[in-house]
């Protein structure tokens, strides 16, 4: 069910890298176009978006991802063929992704890191709070984790991360967020944020994942943030300056940016960025879908007893 947000209307979704850890098979194909089952995997990420309620949607792409363009505008001759073999529930999912939302797409040039994609979004986002999605995270519809950050940005103001608790050794890989409780069990209030810090240095296991609401503050802070760790500009490092401001500030002018919350997600979550993760993630998904489950759990059921 699609959810209104007069306040929210704006996804971006970076859509830039290379995708090396797939290679060869994203030499000249987006990782974004990478089948989960039978859709790409960029295609659930903006059907979340579409499902909060954020009509609105800017890919930041790069060079070698115009199949992401292709992908969702109409494809005449394709309809066309379909329908006259009257085919017409291949024709519903083909038209689809093309009627899923407004898209925009703008090239992020110099590959320098997340926050430089953000802030490629500046111009089309304007002064509104905006969702940003990264696309090698994919959350199941049943667990609505974007509209329920929506809903505590609209109440707190500010920006909100997506937060999830991970084993400590795992940290490093992570965004790592300091935080303090509030009077919601599934809200924290992020005091300070370290990106993939060492374990000895993490100030939790709250592991940031891949869903923001920003405040467009964000803006002015990521065009004064010098390259941080990878050479690259970080959005965490971002995020962290607006922590430290509000928390430090005295007065109202000096919380201009709002303060910085995080929604602990305990959902299904798909990591489709490292490969075993994505097959895991093919797994899981087919075995839960009414038309392949049954048959497809049967299979895999015999296949590890029998084969393995």
């Amino acid at each position: 069910m699609t959810q209104s947000h007069p306040g929210i209307s704006k996804a971006v979704i970076p859509a830039a890298g290379l995708g090396t850890r797939f290679l060869p098979a994203t030499k000249a194909t987006p990782k974004e176009m990478l089948p989960v089952v039978d859709k790409p995997a960029i295609q659930y990420v903006v059907e979340e978006a579409v499902a909060a309620g954020l009509s609105d949607v800017l890919m930041i792409t790069g060079r070698n991802k115009r199949p992401l363009e292709d992908h969702f505008d109409r494809n005449y001759e394709l309809e066309s063929a379909l329908g006259r073999k009257g085919d017409a529930e291949r024709l519903a999912r083909v038209q689809e992704s093309s009627d899923l939302a407004t898209m925009h797409y703008v090239r992020q040039g110099d590959p320098r890191g997340l926050g430089h994609a953000v802030l490629c979004a500046a111009p089309h986002v304007g002064d509104q709070p905006f969702a940003v999605l990264l696309g090698d995270d994919l959350i199941d519809p049943r667990d609505p984790l974007l509209a329920r950050m929506i809903e505590i940005q609209e109440q707190y103001g500010g920006s909100v991360v997506a937060l999830m608790e991970v084993d400590p050794a795992q940290i490093h890989l992570y965004g790592s967020a300091a935080v303090e409780p509030t009077v919601e069990g599934d809200v924290v209030r992020v005091t300070g944020l370290v990106e993939k810090p060492d374990r000895a240095d993490a100030p939790s296991n709250y592991a940031v994942i891949g869903r923001y609401v920003l405040d467009p503050a964000v803006f002015g802070i990521l065009r004064k943030t010098e390259p941080g760790r990878g050479g690259e500009i970080q959005l965490t490092d971002a995020l962290q300056h607006l922590a430290e401001m509000y928390e430090s500030a005295a007065d109202a002018a000096g919380k201009a940016g709002g303060p910085v919350h995080g929604v602990v997600f305990k959902g299904r979550r798909y990591d489709t960025g490292d490969r075993g993760d994505y097959l895991r993630a093919i797994v899981r998904l087919a075995c839960e879908r009414e038309d392949l489950g049954p048959e497809f759990r049967t299979w895999l059921r015999r296949y590890v007893t029998e084969e393995m």
